[in-house]
């Protein structure tokens, strides 16, 4: 707000370093540009029955354009802590403020992820996401037994990350539903 028409705010993105400490700043273009290492959110948001909301990214994206990925996900912009980025980014791209966010797990900085140090979290919402048309080309509710038949069937429709962070949802998930 107050910025001139037309111009372009540059996201700017924490450098870190193999431990994840911050050690620079740069423009996320230069960041992904040089492939160097920055933090992202992804967020797993569950409605009352257990079903996963995914996201379809938009094809104008220019990681990953088309493919099915988490409920939200983005960076952590310089200077912003991991869950304060997560509620933003739920926020934006769903237009979602009610979910209580709790840490699933951490992945380190490697190329499946983007050289991303991802923290996902994952939460209950009571409210029907609206997806920003910019970000979001769809989306939808999915049970788990529908995800794994479309996962088995089409791994390729799925975002590399997104991969990652279903097998550790369902670790944890199903360790949850033995106890």
């Amino acid at each position: 707000m107050g910025g001139d028409v037309g111009t372009v705010a540059v996201e700017m993105l924490d450098i870190v370093d193999a431990s994840n400490r911050i050690i620079g700043c740069a423009p996320r273009s230069e960041v992904h540009r040089l492939g160097l290492r920055h933090r992202a959110v992804h967020m797993l948001v569950l409605d009352a029955q257990d079903r996963i909301y995914l996201q379809r990214r938009s094809p104008h994206k220019d990681v990953d354009p088309g493919l099915w990925d988490t409920s939200a996900a983005g960076h952590v912009d310089a200077g912003e802590d991991y869950h304060s980025a997560a509620l933003r980014e739920l926020n934006e791209e769903l237009a979602i403020d009610d979910v209580q966010l709790q840490t699933l797990c951490d992945l380190p900085a490697r190329i499946e992820t983007g050289h991303e140090f991802v923290r996902v979290y994952i939460g209950r919402t009571r409210s029907e996401p609206r997806p920003d048309p910019r970000e979001i080309t769809e989306g939808g509710w999915w049970t788990e037994a529908e995800l794994d038949a479309w996962m088995m069937r089409s791994p390729a429709d799925f975002t590399a990350t997104f991969h990652l962070l279903h097998a550790r949802y369902r670790g944890r998930h199903q360790g949850e539903r033995r106890d």
